[in-house]
């Protein structure tokens, strides 16, 4: 069965945003799973954690189904502390993020992310044969792995997702760039990472479009959209197709990619749409490709 989902929100909204945000993918979004969980800065944590019960009874009466997703990067013992918390959650799946969680998960049922660095069939089955039970692979994977992926997840009966919207992410890093773009220091950033509810965007010496800055993360400055290529997808055996939030009509979206499953539309179509809902930023597909991250290929110019 393919599944559309919803990656978690991977900047720094503001709580009253963040509700308003699920309550609506909960109602009116076609996607089956949604992933909940602060997987760039723990210190953006407590702004979502008492929201949390809210969220998923929310979001589980809307007949979605909730996955916890863990930090990306785990450094401090408050951060241990937090994976350990998640890891140990009862009631919910968690994907994992940072190999650190595979210590805490103890072998349990568990989803790895794509911020895992899991680029061949082998590291699968060997965390296959420890528990996990799903794999969001990393974005930069290009077509002939994702197929070698798949084929070696059907052999195991493990889910494998692609991220197909979405801002790519490239990079994460233990110093916090937003903060010192702002003349701050991490520990004292004063979440100034609020004011960027799409990523802080990046440009060269001569003013051309570069990365986006999320805290400790460095994302492409183009969409991911590889809407031309579900139907690649699905020959190959991908069982779940990902969007990641951005600050954009998330439910229209998710609304053209659940059409283009379910073949009601065909990719031109989906284009047109997609165009119509006015994207702050070009669209790329050059990873699957096996080219440079940002190009795009296919119907639109490159």
């Amino acid at each position: 069965m393919q599944c559309l989902t919803l990656g978690p929100i991977i900047y720094h909204w503001k709580p009253e945003e963040r509700r308003d945000f699920y309550a609506r993918i909960a109602d009116e979004a076609p996607v089956g799973t949604v992933y909940l969980g602060e997987v760039i800065c723990s210190k953006r944590t407590p702004f979502l954690e008492p929201d949390y019960p809210e969220i998923i009874e929310r979001l589980e009466r809307g007949g979605k189904r909730v996955v916890l997703s863990s930090l990306s990067e785990v450094v401090l013992k408050r951060e241990r502390d937090m994976l350990a918390a998640i890891c140990e959650t009862e009631g919910h799946e968690v994907e994992v993020n940072n190999t650190a969680g595979l210590l805490d998960i103890g072998g349990r049922p568990h989803r790895i992310g794509p911020l895992m660095n899991i680029y061949n069939d082998e590291t699968m089955r060997y965390l296959a044969g420890r528990g996990a039970t799903h794999f969001s692979l990393p974005v930069e994977l290009p077509a002939a792995v994702v197929g070698a992926m798949a084929a070696a997840g059907q052999g195991l009966g493990v889910g494998v997702e692609v991220q197909v919207f979405g801002r790519a992410s490239l990079a994460v890093s233990a110093r916090c760039y937003h903060a010192r773009a702002h003349g701050r220091t991490k520990d004292n950033c004063l979440f100034v990472c609020e004011q960027d509810p799409d990523g802080m965007p990046l440009k060269t010496v001569t003013g051309q479009p570069f990365l986006t800055i999320n805290g400790i993360q460095t994302l492409s400055h183009s969409y991911v959209s590889l809407n031309a290529e579900i139907e690649a997808m699905q020959g190959m055996g991908v069982s779940h197709f990902r969007l990641l939030p951005q600050r954009v009509d998330m439910v229209a979206v998710a609304e053209i990619f659940a059409d283009r499953l379910g073949a009601r539309i065909d990719a031109a179509e989906a284009d047109a749409r997609l165009a119509a809902l006015s994207m702050p930023a070009p669209f790329s597909n050059g990873f699957w490709h096996g080219q440079q991250g940002r190009r795009q290929f296919g119907p639109r110019p490159d």
